[in-house]
């Protein structure tokens, strides 16, 4: 008889999970179009909660602050999911350790680039406006800009171990230009303002990695 309530138990609580992280996925959802709709400012937790359909303490008991909410929201775009997996250890990453050369780890990099650039360029720039009237958002903000920075450096590293990069071409130097290129900004710039087609972007991006950091 123990064993069958246990065995309820582990149910229940199972049941339990799976519906709570149901709620926090709605509730992501909801903050991610209200942020990028109205502004991070003009969009209050009592919104998010309304558009989510929960109650505003469930927002609160799930999130803890509004800031807290913009970071997960912001999190789950770059990595796709909820999953507790770190984005260099992503499937769709793994052409960037598998590149044979310099040049096809950059090729690599872009589609990354453009990936990520697809779900979370207009957060981006909301995050980037609020960030000037909440100290909050400003960390997250600073934050957002060393993950950019790590991301290249991780990047140029590991295409130097596989071959030459354009002479004298220190590695910070080379670390700095890729830091232009992965920005969200260019995609947000490009595609969504100046109608360039994914494809050409992508072209583009790859293409200018190339001439900005191997040999000529």
């Amino acid at each position: 008889m123990d064993d069958v309530n246990s065995g309820k138990r582990r149910y229940r609580s199972a049941v339990r999970e799976e519906g709570a992280r149901r709620t926090r996925q709605a509730i992501v959802a909801a903050a991610g179009e209200l942020f990028v709709e109205r502004g991070y400012a003009a969009a209050s937790l009592a919104d998010v909660a309304e558009a989510a359909g929960v109650a505003r303490p469930t927002v609160f008991a799930a999130f803890g602050s509004k800031a807290a909410l913009l970071k997960e929201v912001l999190d789950q775009a770059l990595a796709g999911d909820d999953a507790p997996v770190p984005v260099a250890q992503r499937p769709w990453f793994q052409p960037v350790w598998g590149a044979a050369t310099p040049g096809d780890v950059l090729d690599a990099y872009a589609d990354v680039c453009l990936l990520i650039a697809r779900r979370a360029a207009q957060l981006f720039e909301t995050v980037h406006r609020a960030a000037d009237e909440a100290s909050d958002v400003a960390d997250l903000w600073r934050s957002l800009q060393d993950n950019r920075r790590a991301g290249a450096r991780m990047v140029i590293s590991h295409a130097r171990r596989l071959g030459d990069l354009a002479p004298g071409l220190a590695q910070e130097r080379a670390v700095d230009v890729l830091s232009i290129y992965n920005d969200p900004a260019l995609y947000a710039t490009l595609v969504q303002e100046r109608g360039w087609s994914e494809r050409s972007f992508r072209t583009w991006l790859a293409q200018s990695m190339r001439r900005a950091l191997l040999p000529a």
